[in-house]
């Protein structure tokens, strides 16, 4: 054991000679030193949702994550958000939890110490989950600004920017918190919340080594916790992909989604002149518009940078076990994604040279591949990092084409490691000559790297498309990965508000006025031979409208749907506490909450917008809607069993029929089990539960009293449906 601890101190002393640091209040410069030349790596993890109801995530932290950083060595580890979980073991009560962030001080204490690294290189993010309930930041609820990496080092402010520095290359990174002002409890804590001041100040960040651009290569990364799907605008209207457009990322890398929701969350973004409104709301698939064909600009003079960048969300730690290793070589940025679900690993991969087609490839690409004779090329050697506990005695390059129907290997080199008198880490190389891989399809070619070690062990990297010509492979997201990072839900949501309630009051208003203006055609009598030689496309309106008219019928009911309905327009929906219980009680709308900032003691109007959309859409779509069409139904069901009941009851010809008896007694028995109305009952018992749910969840979360704090809220519906099905029981 003291053996152990001299071997810690060891590394943490030669890791000290191998970099230089300054600080300034622009920032953290790291002067790297030691070979590979030209490379740097950093390492990212994100959402670690540490538990008092699940210790396993921070037992599973500290085993795999200190050994496996001191066998990285990365010049820089960031950890985005999601520190601590601040749930209840039921889920519904979030707030913040100190015995969760005492565990997280303690194992990010013993990683760093298993690492031998610096603490100073460590950068901890605050999430949406570090937030949940802190009134003020600084103030008793908030442990971020008590027991984070960031708090304890005196990196107070709300945007971090370090430079790694490195053979002439400036890799600059800067990492903000988003999180609100004011932290209210989930669920209604969702989205990120840059303001003005937050832009304006990543904006300097980022321009930071501009004047010297056209001397020294800058590539910029930045970092933070909510993916852009998720950031509201400021309140003049402005965005954060518009500042990254504006400075030309290399990346984006966030958290926040998890694993769950999909592999591919990553999403590339570029500025368009002639770009589709709908661009403010969604983008189908992974790459913006058509996959890059090429980049046309010329090579002469000084190379103007391209308007994009990529967006790369990563696996979460609280289920995934996920880390990534990002890394610069000569600017051109890749990463690799590592599992520890199924143990620790002695040999990791991580390819530099060429990118992934499909995730890493970016419109520059093409620039570079025809503007590489100009300049020394870097295009000479496939290249790859490879970390390992062991010696690494065997690397070969393996390349596969496609163009058969399947992977055909047409390459297997082995690589050699680069020398140097000080290394951070093994560089294998390998030369090839690149330019017999030219094609014009983007995923032709297929790089695959094996590594052998000392003791037998066999490692691939994951298979990966190129293109040495810098195009672009298409890619689709699954219905899931488009749902949260493809949709611009700060942009959507007002819209799908006002579409439903329009939707919602035209259910109620046109039937009404219909049946005023036209009351002799739709009845159930007018309506039913009619029904005879229109089409199925006409029978189905015809008959949706008098269902829905004879809603207008039953005015009771009719009248209180639409108070209701004016009641969630102008009205609070209903009272809790948002932040903390030993704050004031206060009301949420369809515009937010209305709260106090306990900084200067100023109400907020409509704080937590647009994250009250949790709340408002879900009760529109999926429980007001579904009782208005499901009353309208029983009220429909009603009538055409009272018409069909009274014709048969007053038939009396043929009575001595027997035939006519049989066919008059069986369709009756059908009228009399009623099975649409069973239907329908079996519809409202699905409504009542899924609003029992949700109204559950808000009376836990918000610590509220339903009958007190929200009676119109939580019982209108449920008072609805059942005297609904009361006047209907009968003819």
């Amino acid at each position: 054991m003291a053996g152990e601890k001299w071997a810690y101190l060891l590394t943490a002393l030669l890791l000290s000679l191998s970099s230089t640091t300054s600080s300034s209040d622009e920032g953290t410069v790291i002067e790297v030193e030691g070979g590979p030349n030209s490379v740097v790596w950093v390492v990212q993890l994100s959402d670690l949702h540490f538990s008092v109801f699940h210790p396993e995530r921070a037992f599973d932290f500290r085993r795999y994550v200190g050994p496996a950083l001191s066998m990285i060595n990365p010049s820089l580890v960031l950890i985005t958000g999601d520190l601590t979980d601040g749930k209840s073991k039921d889920l519904l009560t979030m707030k913040q939890e100190e015995l969760e962030w005492m565990d997280y001080e303690n194992a990010i204490n013993d990683v760093v110490e298993r690492s031998g690294l610096h603490k100073e290189i460590f950068y901890d993010l605050r999430g949406n989950h570090d937030n949940f309930g802190v009134p003020a930041l600084g103030g008793a609820y908030d442990f971020y600004q008590k027991y984070s990496i960031n708090a304890r080092l005196g990196r107070n402010k709300k945007v971090q920017c370090v430079t790694l520095q490195i053979s002439g290359w400036k890799n600059l990174f800067v990492g903000f918190d988003s999180t609100m002002d004011i932290g209210l409890r989930g669920p209604t804590n969702l989205f990120g919340h840059p303001t003005d001041q937050l832009l304006a100040d990543i904006d300097k960040m980022l321009s930071r080594w501009d004047a010297e651009f056209s001397e020294l290569p800058v590539t910029k990364i930045a970092f933070g916790h909510f993916p852009l799907s998720f950031s509201a605008l400021t309140d003049t209207g402005k965005n954060l992909e518009d500042m990254f457009l504006k400075h030309s990322l290399s990346a984006y890398i966030c958290g926040h989604l998890h694993t769950r929701f999909g592999k591919n969350l990553k999403r590339h973004h570029k500025s368009e002149k002639h770009y589709l409104l709908s661009g403010q709301y969604y983008q189908f698939n992974l790459h913006q518009g058509t996959p890059s064909t090429g980049y046309s600009g010329n090579c002469s003079g000084k190379r103007i940078p391209i308007n994009e960048f990529w967006e790369w969300e990563m696996g979460d730690w609280r289920k995934s076990r996920s880390m990534r290793i990002l890394a610069i070589d000569s600017g051109q940025v890749s990463y690799t994604d590592i599992d520890f679900r199924f143990g620790s690993k002695n040999i990791i991969i991580l390819p530099t040279f060429p990118l992934d087609s499909r995730f890493m490839q970016k419109i520059s690409s093409s620039h570079d591949f025809k503007c590489q004779m100009n300049r020394p090329s870097s295009f000479n050697n496939v290249r790859t990092l490879i970390f390992s506990k062991h010696e690494i005695v065997l690397v070969s390059a393996k390349i596969y084409d496609s163009r058969p129907g399947s992977l055909h290997l047409v390459l297997d080199s082995a690589m050699s490691k680069l020398e140097e008198n000080r290394t951070r880490g093994d560089m294998y190389v390998v030369p090839w000559n690149w330019k017999a891989f030219e094609d014009p399809l983007p995923d032709r070619y297929w790089l695959q790297i094996e590594a052998t070690d000392i003791t037998g062990e066999i490692c691939y990297s994951q298979l990966r498309p190129f293109s040495i010509n810098g195009l672009t492979a298409k890619v689709s997201w699954t219905w899931k990965e488009f749902f949260v990072m493809g949709c611009q839900w700060a942009s959507i949501y007002y819209p799908a508000l006002w579409s439903v309630l329009a939707l919602l009051f035209s259910l109620l208003l046109l039937p009404g006025a219909s049946l005023i203006c036209f009351k002799k055609h739709f009845t159930y009598k007018y309506l039913n031979p009619s029904f005879s030689g229109r089409t199925v496309f006409e029978r189905l309106l015809d008959g949706s409208f008098w269902i829905l008219i004879e809603l207008s019928k039953m005015t009771l009911v009719w009248s209180g749907i639409f108070l209701y309905l004016l009641y969630l327009l102008f009205c609070p929906w209903f009272y809790g506490y948002a932040i903390t219980e030993s704050s004031n009680l206060t009301y949420m709308t369809y515009k937010g909450w209305v709260i106090t900032n306990f900084s200067n003691r100023t109400k907020v109007v409509h704080g937590g917008v647009p994250d009250v959309m949790v709340i408002v859409l879900p009760h529109l779509y999926y429980v007001v809607l579904p009782s208005i069409v499901v009353i309208a139904a029983m009220a429909a069901e009603r009538t055409a069993y009272r018409v069909h009941f009274l014709s048969l009851s007053g038939k009396k010809k043929d009575d001595n029929n027997k035939e006519s008896k049989r066919k008059r007694h069986r369709h009756v028995s059908t009228w009399r089990s009623r099975r649409i109305r069973k239907f329908l009952l079996l519809v409202c018992l699905m409504i009542l539960w899924k609003h029992w749910k949700h109204c559950r969840a808000l009376v836990k979360a918000y610590k509220m009293n339903p009958f007190l704090h929200s009676p119109i809220y939580c019982l209108m519906v449920p008072a609805l449906l059942i005297f609904t099905i009361y006047r209907t029981s009968a003819i």
